[in-house]
């Protein structure tokens, strides 16, 4: 069985270390990793990386970024039968700045990906090739998504017997989050970090997060703690599942390994609490290298 992941594509080139960026001045760092990135990508390739075949839904340009980042996809065996190549729109890019942290700040450009709208979405084209489960990855990023036609879609997969999921990222466009409202009810499972969270919510604590999205109609929601796991709340569980220790050389993309170890995981037959588990390990691996996706073994 195969899994669509719906979500954005960048060229990353991500930068270490860089603890400030002077008005007028040069800076210099140690390291550079120039890769595929962006939520949709990073899941992909992750699930890739696992021997299930992805399925991506995406937007990029024809250019240089586009050829680049298509040869990871081809050598990870992604299907691109519904990845859209947008004429004269640059391919989105994202410079990331790692600190000494190990925290990534972004400077990033949507691109193609602002060409990704609900109407992209074809349900019964991917029931017809196997697909059981559609996750939505970077949703406040992509803003041709942030329309109710999408909870419609999300419903239609929902109606269609298919596994939902969605994960956000970081944007300003969560300070509104309304719009997210209506997709709820149609998610199994709903995923962000604690500081996303709480920027959706107005709430402090993961479990209290967690309660109010659940409320809104999500089945499942595990918050993201980083090296503290991830807080999972479902009609079944109320519990904290610990993370995995590491090495920490950069955060950027453990999230969305995360998602990728779950999604594998639960593909394989495992329980939630056991998919979470092993998306905290998939999180930990990406975290123990540079960018998105070196810890899965793609150079």
């Amino acid at each position: 069985m195969m899994v669509v992941v719906v979500g954005n594509v960048t060229l990353d080139i991500i930068c270490q270390t860089v603890d400030d960026v002077p008005r007028h001045d040069s800076i210099a760092f140690e390291r550079a990793e120039v890769s595929p990135g962006g939520c949709g990508s990073n899941v992909a390739l992750g699930i890739g990386a696992s021997g299930i075949q992805p399925v991506l839904v995406a937007c990029c340009g024809v250019d240089n970024a586009a050829t680049l980042i298509e040869t990871y996809w081809r050598n990870a065996d992604i299907n691109l039968d519904f990845l859209e190549r947008v004429q004269n729109v640059h391919t989105g890019t994202s410079v990331g700045l790692v600190d000494s942290d190990f925290q990534p700040r972004f400077i990033h450009t949507t691109g193609a990906n602002a060409n990704l709208t609900p109407d992209k979405l074809n349900i019964p084209a991917y029931i017809d090739i196997g697909a059981r489960f559609i996750h939505t990855a970077g949703y406040f990023v992509l803003p041709g998504l942030l329309d109710i036609e999408f909870a419609e879609k999300l419903e239609e997969a929902k109606g269609s017997g298919m596994l939902t999921s969605l994960d956000v990222v970081r944007s300003p466009r969560m300070d509104t989050p309304e719009v997210l409202w209506p997709c709820l009810p149609h998610l199994d499972i709903f995923m962000c970090n604690e500081h996303e969270g709480s920027r959706i919510t107005g709430q402090r604590d993961p479990q209290s997060i967690a309660k109010a999205l659940r409320a809104r109609g999500s089945r499942t929601v595990i918050i993201k703690l980083g090296k503290n796991g991830c807080w999972l709340e479902s009609e079944d569980y109320t519990e904290l599942i610990p993370g995995h220790q590491v090495n920490v050389v950069d955060t950027t993309g453990a999230g969305d390994a995360f998602a990728a170890g779950l999604i594998t995981a639960l593909m394989a037959g495992s329980d939630i609490r056991s998919a979470c588990r092993a998306g905290n390990a998939a999180g930990a691996k990406i975290a123990g290298s540079l960018g998105a996706i070196a810890g899965w073994g793609y150079t």
